[in-house]
């Protein structure tokens, strides 16, 4: 599989890692959009969040581990966002679900 995020995964990429836990991986943006943005990926292929949605249980892993990054990054206090793009409409370029955890700057409202 040609998968950027399997590559990051395997350790064929190198990232910045912020948290790792058994089923999911936590690194740093290469193209930050805020001070703080991380991507949380399932360690499991799935290509976008429609297709993560359907195992629950890991979907809830990556979001437990969303709210662990925002903690440890220390804008749960502040606010930050968590973003799901799913398809190449809504801005997803790399096609491995993901979560981005957006923080330490105003995120205005609507985005985009």
């Amino acid at each position: 599989m040609d998968c950027l995020f399997c590559k990051i995964i395997s350790g064929e990429v190198p990232a910045e890692v912020v948290r790792e836990g058994e089923r999911t991986l936590a690194f740093r943006d290469i193209n930050p959009q805020a001070p703080v943005h991380v991507l949380v990926i399932p360690k499991d292929h799935h290509p976008d969040f429609a297709a993560l949605a359907a195992d629950p249980e890991l979907l809830a892993e990556v979001a437990a581990e969303t709210g662990r990054v925002a903690e440890e990054e220390g804008v749960a206090g502040s606010g930050y966002r968590v973003v799901f793009n799913t398809g190449s409409g809504a801005g997803q370029t790399v096609f491995h679900a993901h979560a981005h955890v957006l923080g330490g700057r105003g995120l205005n409202w609507p985005p985009g």
